[in-house]
């Protein structure tokens, strides 16, 4: 059972399928679903288990992709669509390392999962995200420290599609009760905050991995 802004997905993502885990994950969707800021229930893979409205008016204008679109699997969309840079500011510094910060981290702990296998497999396929990985993520963090793997109460920019909010940034905030904990998931929401004026009002260019250039291709 999975769960999506609006319905249930086509394709289900596999979880707990115990009744108790079940109607957990039906009920804890409507709670998902009344927060007003954009809200995601991600398994361990980035895989999506639940959104909100407002998760996925934050992502309408993006494009289609086969594997990386915002409601299927974050990493993703994060790593390989060409449209993210759209929706989030910053996308190589404030998004992309962040996330291959986290995949890293987590692909140390669950080596064996075939899922995050492929998904390195992905970014082994790709030739300068693949430098961005193993040259240019550990002087990436030698340079910022601990913060970089922190996730919860991270500021990141936004660029949000509704012009109410346009440029603007989220606080994310890791608010994970242990019972989902438990099934092997994160809670994420991305708390919406009023827009900076003396921050430029600049789109994000649409560009992929190809573009990355906050990394180095190779070291000295």
């Amino acid at each position: 059972m999975a769960f999506q802004a609006g319905g249930q997905r086509s394709a289900l993502r596999p979880v707990p399928e115990s009744p108790e885990a079940q109607a957990y994950l039906r009920d804890y969707a409507a709670l998902v679903e009344a927060v007003p800021f954009p809200s995601v229930v991600l398994d361990r893979r980035w895989d999506v288990v639940l959104t909100n409205t407002a998760f996925t008016s934050l992502f309408r204008g993006v494009g289609p992709h086969p594997t990386a679109m915002p409601g299927d699997n974050f990493l993703r969309f994060v790593l390989f669509h060409p449209d993210a840079g759209t929706v989030l500011g910053e996308h190589e510094s404030s998004w992309c390392l962040p996330m291959l910060a986290h995949f890293a981290a987590a692909l140390e702990r669950h080596g064996h999962d075939h899922g995050l296998q492929a998904i390195r497999r992905e970014i082994a396929q790709d030739p300068i995200m693949e430098a961005a990985y193993r040259q240019g993520l550990p002087h990436w963090i030698r340079a910022v420290g601990e913060r970089a793997v922190a996730q919860d109460g991270a500021v990141r920019p936004l660029l949000h599609p509704d012009p109410r909010w346009g440029a603007t940034e989220c606080r994310v905030v890791d608010e994970t009760p242990a019972t989902l904990r438990e099934v092997g998931c994160t809670r994420l929401t991305l708390v919406l905050r009023e827009l900076r004026r003396d921050r430029p009002r600049t789109r994000g260019a649409r560009q992929g991995a190809a573009h990355l250039r906050v990394v180095p291709a190779t070291e000295d």
